[in-house]
């Protein structure tokens, strides 16, 4: 029986860009196709660019192919369901964030500014056609010790790049979330205050 991909359009209350209403975070993922090198360094380069506070550019990537032991490294360090479908994906980036500077002074907005740049990465990445989903169920600290990264370096989340994939590969709860209607609280629930 075949699963019919709904139209992944986000339904949004006021009109944004394509790129934004379009983006998506799948879990089937192509398992044969390589990544495209060229989207993968525009993905990149879109996180490079992003602002950040002071311009301190508190974030670092561990990008991994598929086939690689570092690939490998990454999807043994993910939790739960998430191995289930993750190493499909062409690329696993690991996204760090600087949170304190060479000299042990804490960088408050490191988070928000990581955030920033996997935002602007994903962003680029869904405009180019390769597909994004980031994931918080991993092991930073599996990912410290084979990245060996100093203490001021956190790994925050892992993000599945590449080609989308069979929805009818997956298991049957996640095909049942990949075809789900997308869904938002509405802005007026989002907004606290508005003067």
């Amino acid at each position: 029986m075949s699963i019919p991909v709904l139209d992944r359009t986000a339904p949004t209350e006021h009109p944004v860009l394509d790129v934004l209403a379009g983006r998506w975070s799948p879990r089937a993922f192509d398992a044969e196709t390589a990544i495209d090198e060229a989207k993968l360094a525009a993905a990149l380069e879109a996180a490079r660019w992003t602002p950040s506070a002071n311009n301190t550019q508190p974030w670092r990537f561990i990008v991994a192919r598929r086939g690689t032991a570092l690939h490998a490294q990454i999807v043994d360090a993910l939790l739960g369901f998430n191995q289930a479908w993750a190493g499909n994906a062409a690329v696993l980036v690991v996204a760090v964030a600087e949170t304190a500077d060479a000299d042990g002074a804490p960088i408050s907005h490191a988070v928000y500014d990581l955030g920033q740049a996997v935002a602007h990465f994903s962003v680029q990445a869904h405009n180019d056609g390769l597909y994004v989903h980031q994931m918080s169920g991993f092991d930073p600290e599996v990912v410290r010790e084979f990245a060996d990264l100093d203490a001021r370096f956190t790994a925050m989340t892992v993000i599945a790049v590449g080609e989308f994939g069979d929805v009818e590969a997956l298991p049957a709860p996640l095909q049942e979330r990949e075809v789900a209607p997308r869904v938002r609280r509405p802005i007026a629930e989002t907004v606290i205050l508005s003067a």
